[in-house]
């Protein structure tokens, strides 16, 4: 096996903003990239495949310019057999060519998706899939993970033409960006099964930038065979602009999963309801009906007692946030009824009644987007200048809890657009465990998280839980979150048709 090793730098005319040494390659291997959202791991990989723009930013690799970098052997003999699937669809398809035309476009004309499109929609080449070929891109059509799967497509014939030339001379960098961020499990494990039987077939050079830990499982699981072939990597921070990589220890990973557990209700806590939400309701004109099983045969209300966590599941799209929403008052339902600190809610409550009554007070979300939760403007110090009055503890206590001193130092005064992915993703939850509430719901909260903070945060909801808050848990982290909380407080969800 041969590794190139890269040293990369990023600047603007300002400053540096990523800077790393010795970032490994490995040909034909793949290597799956963790580390905390906004580090750098998409940077590096973009300058690395020569897609950073030179009239706003100083680049170089090995010290030598990037113009240089960009004529390299190494790079032009990768680019020319491989692909870049991006972390945002949208910013590669052209919202002027149908989707149709844009999979046989340049080099990208062999005609081979037909399969490739079958296997990743799991249904027939029907007509739900000749729309979506039809469609010119917008920004809600097709949606985040049609758009994410045809890119897959595109990647995943420029991996069929590698098989048919059979010439295992080819050099090859392919790069996943995040592919299965808008994907559920089940289209994420058939991403991987897709990805995993083609490198038998033929080996190539990848690397798999993500969060989702829970892939280590899948792959010890399913293609145990192939571990000697695969490396686990995260970045993690030198200081506010070095990073360095590191190997990440699948072992140390399926260790601590099979290894956590919470209990159920912490004896000092009186059980008692907090939320009680019926099981059926209906909103934007679709019934929704809540599950005690899987297989939705058992109807069951929502009811989370003090001091307890009920995990909410469904596929992506049918309507976990939005019931997260309508707890809140922030979606007007067609019809349900709630009881919330034993007050009753329904359509027909007044919208000024949870201004009064819910928001910050009983009820608390953290929601999934960090960016659209916060105000990018404000410091780190003025988001919680508003809530002073609701915290117990001081600012520098509350971000102890997740920062480290010298971080607290650094970004106290920083305004928060300026903090990195998973710095944003800490604050937004802290923000709404600031308040206190009877009922907290958070909505994806690992979102961005490095390992170690996502432990961290983990430990953080378990001594919230503890100390008697309710929590509604939504995620998509489903093997870390079956393996903590007991399968009688895990419900489901689904449309009733």
């Amino acid at each position: 096996m041969n590794v190139h090793k890269f040293s990369v730098n990023v600047a603007t005319p300002d400053r540096t903003i990523v800077s790393i040494k010795d970032y490994p390659v490995y040909d034909n291997h793949i290597t799956f990239l963790f580390g905390e959202s906004g580090i750098g791991k998409s940077l590096i990989s973009k300058a690395l495949y020569g897609l950073l723009d030179t009239s706003e930013l100083t680049v170089t690799i090995n010290d030598i310019p990037y113009a240089d970098h960009l004529k390299s052997k190494w790079l032009t003999d990768s680019r020319a057999n491989s692909f870049f699937v991006f972390q945002e669809p949208s910013s590669h398809l052209n919202p002027l060519m149908k989707i149709s035309e844009q999979l046989n476009e340049g080099s990208l004309d062999c005609g081979n998706e037909r399969d490739i499109l079958e296997y990743l929609w799991q249904h027939s080449y029907d007509d739900t899939l000749d729309t979506i070929l039809d469609v010119y891109p917008k920004p809600y059509r097709p949606s985040g993970g049609e758009k994410q799967r045809i890119l897959l497509t595109m990647a995943f014939k420029k991996i069929q033409a590698l098989i048919d030339q059979d010439d295992r001379d080819l050099s090859t960098y392919f790069v996943f960006d995040e592919p299965t961020g808008s994907l559920d499990n089940r289209y994420r494990n058939l991403f991987l099964r897709l990805l995993l039987d083609r490198y038998c077939k033929r080996q190539f050079t990848a690397v798999i930038i993500t969060h989702d830990y829970s892939i280590i499982s899948e792959i010890y699981n399913q293609y145990k065979s192939l571990v000697p072939y695969i490396h686990f990597k995260e970045l993690s921070r030198v200081d506010t602009t070095e990073v360095r990589v590191d190997d990440f220890s699948a072992d140390d990973y399926l260790s601590w999963l099979h290894s956590s557990r919470w209990s159920t209700v912490h004896s000092n806590v009186q059980k008692k309801p907090v939320l009680e939400f019926g099981a059926d309701f209906s909103i934007f004109s679709r019934n929704l009906r809540i599950y005690q099983d899987k297989e939705h045969t058992q109807p069951s209300p929502l009811i989370i007692d003090k001091g307890s966590i009920v995990y909410l599941k469904a596929p992506s799209g049918v309507g976990k946030t939005t019931i997260a929403k309508i707890i809140l008052g922030i979606y007007k339902a067609d019809s349900f009824s709630m009881m919330l600190c034993e007050k009753k809610y329904s359509q027909n409550t007044h919208q000024s009644v949870w201004a009064k009554r819910v928001w910050g007070k009983q009820a608390g979300m953290v929601f999934q987007h960090a960016d659209e939760s916060l105000d990018l403007q404000a410091t780190v110090k003025e988001t919680f200048d508003g809530l002073s009055t609701r915290m117990k503890n001081d600012l520098d206590t509350l971000l102890g809890q997740l920062f480290a001193p010298r971080t607290i130092e650094a970004i106290r005064h920083k305004k928060t657009a300026l903090l990195s992915g998973g710095q944003k993703q800490r604050l937004n939850l802290l923000r709404t465990l600031a308040l206190k509430t009877d009922l907290v719901i958070f909505d994806e909260p690992l979102n961005g998280l490095d390992f170690a903070n996502v432990k961290k945060v983990l430990e953080l909801l378990n001594q919230l839980r503890m100390n008697g808050t309710a929590i509604l848990m939504i995620s998509h982290n489903e093997e870390i979150f079956e393996a903590l909380i007991d399968e009688e407080n895990i419900l489901y969800l689904a449309e009733v048709t």
